[in-house]
């Protein structure tokens, strides 16, 4: 007998750049050369061309996906007899530290606004969630910051639940890059967004199934659409030693920065110090973490250098 056959499956379709770029259709640009260059981050210089060939078709897909989700909500309504108004559709953008959430969620956000449809479009980082540096400090996690135990998960999963049921000025915290730290008395106010992007490095990360089966949400139960940012470790770490070492020569130059001590090192102390963190830090939080999440997305994104997408994978519905 012949032996079977090794098929691999998956659930996954899988696009070159080119095959993703025609998928645009005659979607029309909407974001200018200055557009991009002002939503570029410090090490990922955004081109128009990327725009065009891979998030100008990914907007496409997300509004048809948001036209979708309010034709569903509105059947159900009707269903209840309930009048409901627009149930906000929420993005959960996933990815390890450096690879370009940020970048990413900002021109999402840029190009899903000008959508007709939903032109009310938020986007929110989970670093606000965080736990301050004191408690952090105080429970011995200040090296394990990013790690899901650094986060108020409740806190969280509490603000995602009143944005999903439409509630009015939904309050979130926020976070300073700067200060390395969660803001006291500072707030971001969400209400009622068409479209809200989350972006954070553990929001596919599933909660511990309970034994006695009792309810656990995880954060990802309130995502309509999921992406992760997909690149090889020593690729993002690259970037992260990239970005430090600009940051070294910018930002932490303040003398309130809290990466101030930074700005005195030697170049080479500097450049080991970074590889340090991330070898320690962030690989590890990405190995441990946000890695075995990337098959949860909907829609994985891999990179390559300059931050250039080669391939799209969707999820089959």
């Amino acid at each position: 007998m012949n032996p079977k056959p090794n098929v691999r499956l998956t659930p996954y379709r899988t696009f070159s750049k080119a095959e993703w770029a025609a998928l645009r259709a005659d979607t029309p640009m909407t974001l200018t050369q200055g557009d991009v260059e002002r939503l570029s981050g410090l090490t990922e210089q955004m081109s128009l061309d990327q725009v065009r060939d891979v998030y100008l078709p990914l907007s496409r897909l997300l509004n048809l996906y948001v036209g979708a989700a309010q034709k569903l909500h509105e059947a159900t309504s009707t269903f209840l007899g309930k009048k409901d108004g627009k149930m906000p559709f929420i993005v959960g953008l996933a990815g390890s530290v450096a690879v370009g959430k940020s970048t990413t969620g900002r021109v999402l956000e840029a190009l899903l606004a000008r959508w007709p449809d939903h032109p009310r479009v938020n986007l929110i980082g989970t670093d606000g969630f965080l736990h301050s540096n004191e408690t952090l400090e105080a429970r011995g996690l200040m090296n394990r910051k990013g790690f899901p135990e650094s986060y108020d998960q409740a806190r969280l999963l509490d603000f995602l639940a009143d944005v999903k049921a439409g509630r009015r000025n939904v309050v979130a915290p926020v976070y300073s890059h700067f200060h390395y730290d969660v803001l006291p008395g500072e707030t971001n106010i969400i209400d009622r967004p068409d479209i809200l992007i989350v972006d954070g490095l553990n929001v596919l990360q599933p909660a511990r199934l309970p034994k006695d089966g009792e309810a656990i949400p995880f954060v990802s139960d309130y995502f309509d659409f999921s992406i992760y940012l997909d690149a090889d470790a020593a690729l993002a770490g690259r970037w992260y030693v990239e970005r430090f070492m600009r940051l070294r020569q910018t930002a932490f130059r303040d003398p309130a920065a809290y990466f101030h001590r930074y700005s005195k090192l030697s170049d080479e102390r500097a450049r080991e110090t970074a590889q340090g963190i991330w070898r320690d830090i962030n690989l590890k939080n990405l190995e441990e973490n946000i890695l075995p999440t990337r098959q949860r997305a909907d829609l994985i994104l891999h990179k390559t250098n300059g931050h250039e997408v080669d391939r799209v994978a969707l999820r089959k519905l």
